[in-house]
């Protein structure tokens, strides 16, 4: 497996790689933003999305100061997924919201690219980025039925907190 410096493990025995998030995916965020929400099916479309701030503000000025995430792409070069972090001011929460000094977990993978790793080696980097720049926890919401919820606590997610039908969770990163 070889390793890249920015992001964490690149896995070409799996057919993608990973790379950091920059200011030129913004749109493809918006299109895994998208994709978090309608994880069961059609929901809210881009424009309902972008319409709405406060679900906008998981993507508006990617990326502000404190933002990270990563990308994971095709050997082309198509982005097939994505996981980034941000911190939410307490009068204007994301949905997992825990701490102004918390940030948020957004994460997406294209539908036809799911049950492959590529969200759990995105979750990975971006863990690992978080603990590069001394972030000691993140937090993020999955709602009822979301089969991330899984992923998140095999990788050491728990529960602390609830909302609607949705949980929030937290991890406590290890600075290794």
């Amino acid at each position: 497996m070889h390793t890249d410096t920015a992001a964490g493990p690149t896995l070409p025995e799996a057919g993608f790689r990973l790379r950091p998030a920059t200011a030129r995916d913004a749109d493809f965020l918006t299109a895994m933003l998208t994709e978090a929400f309608n994880w069961d099916g059609p929901r809210l479309t881009r424009d309902e999305i972008l319409a709405a701030p406060h679900i906008a503000h998981y993507v508006t000025d990617w990326p502000r100061a404190g933002d990270f995430g990563a990308v994971a792409e095709a050997p082309d070069g198509t982005p097939l997924g994505a996981v980034w972090a941000r911190r939410f001011p307490a009068d204007d929460p994301g949905y997992g919201h825990v701490d102004p000094q918390v940030p948020e977990l957004t994460a997406g993978v294209l539908p036809e690219h799911r049950g492959r790793g590529i969200g759990g080696a995105l979750l990975d980097a971006v863990v690992a980025m978080a603990a590069r720049s001394g972030v000691d926890r993140l937090s993020l919401s999955v709602e009822d039925g979301n089969h991330a919820a899984g992923l998140y606590a095999s990788r050491g997610f728990v529960t602390v907190g609830r909302e609607g039908d949705s949980d929030t969770m937290l991890l406590r990163v290890d600075a290794g």
